[in-house]
């Protein structure tokens, strides 16, 4: 077992200040620095489908395991892992390993564990939360992870109660058999470049029950590259990396920064409000000029109507008896 215990164990009971500091609790290393998965913590990895999230925490599972860094992320020591995974037969998952592993040897033997009886097993169910328990106190695991997320429960993912209560069994895995977690999850359909934590598919509960999110996207079909974005809870924020796959060993490797992203633009900004009123005339009526601006940006009436407000609000256009026109 590698489990670490802190030179000053963590104070128990309420305690007034003086006493808190007194104790001095020493805050424990990240598992995988930097800051992305804190002991006990809840990573929460998404992506598009095929972009390769499971191909990517099987690297880092591998790195935990064996205590090495790679693609940018460092492990400091190894920890006892398992990997629960729905998604591949065991044969299958067990012959992608054995690719990874050439790149590493045996160093992640003893500490990497697969849970071969996982599919059909429901975190939502009190059998199944139980199993999930059970197989990490068999292989004493420090780090537990879940690909993918939307396999190991029967929940709406649109019904935030139902969401609410996933997480609960979520927090409840990880208080009882005092692991971290690694959560592979599915992304929203359509998310902004900016969205990270909020972009996973389901209730904004997933957004507030993780301690860290990693996004993968691909920045173009041309490149044989990902790129991750990240958001933390704890540690400062990691500018975004981008990650090539070498398609014989299934590792990822470093490919340097992303690509600085554009300027964002909102699909109808107020300049287009005011251009779409000069082009009318001196003055339109709301409907009229919500539909010339509708005609011109392609954007929906609501599109419009915000737009409308917010040039308003700018004073780019002003309300005058029933009339929009420009200001004198």
């Amino acid at each position: 077992m590698t489990h670490t215990i802190p030179k000053n164990p963590p104070p128990s009971g309420v305690l007034s200040l003086r006493e808190l500091l007194q104790q001095q609790p020493t805050p424990q290393p990240c598992l995988v620095e930097p800051g992305l998965l804190p002991p006990q913590g809840i990573l929460f990895v998404g992506g598009e489908p095929k972009v390769g999230k499971s191909l990517l925490v099987a690297n880092l599972a591998l790195c935990m395991a064996a205590g090495g860094s790679r693609a940018g992320f460092n492990v400091s020591a190894p920890h006892r892992v398992l990997i629960c995974q729905f998604e591949l037969p065991v044969e299958q998952f067990a012959a992608r390993l054995t690719g990874m592993r050439k790149a590493i040897g045996s160093a992640a033997d003893g500490n990497l564990f697969v849970d071969t009886r996982s599919a059909g097993h429901l975190l939502s169910t009190t059998a199944g939360l139980n199993h999930f328990l059970s197989a990490a106190r068999s292989a004493a695991a420090e780090v537990i992870v879940l690909d993918p997320l939307y396999s190991a429960h029967d929940q709406d993912e649109n019904y935030t109660r139902a969401m609410a209560a996933l997480c609960q069994s979520l927090l409840r895995l990880r208080n009882a058999s005092k692991a971290a977690l690694i959560v592979v999850h599915h992304v929203r359909k359509s998310i902004s470049r900016h969205e990270i934590g909020s972009a996973f598919r389901g209730s904004s509960a997933l957004h507030a029950v993780g301690d860290s999110y990693m996004l993968l996207t691909r920045p173009s079909p041309q490149l044989n590259a990902v790129e991750l974005r990240f958001q933390f809870r704890y540690a400062a924020s990691q500018p975004p990396r981008l990650l090539e796959l070498d398609a014989h060993s299934l590792w990822f490797s470093a490919a340097g920064q992303a690509p600085a992203s554009p300027p964002s633009r909102h699909k109808v900004e107020s300049t287009d409000v005011t251009r779409a009123l000069a082009d009318i005339g001196l003055q339109a009526r709301y409907n009229e000029l919500r539909y010339r601006i509708m005609s011109v940006t392609d954007c929906s009436k609501r599109t419009a109507q915000l737009a409308i407000t917010q040039a308003c609000r700018e004073g780019l256009i002003i309300q005058d008896n029933g009339h929009y026109r420009l200001p004198l």
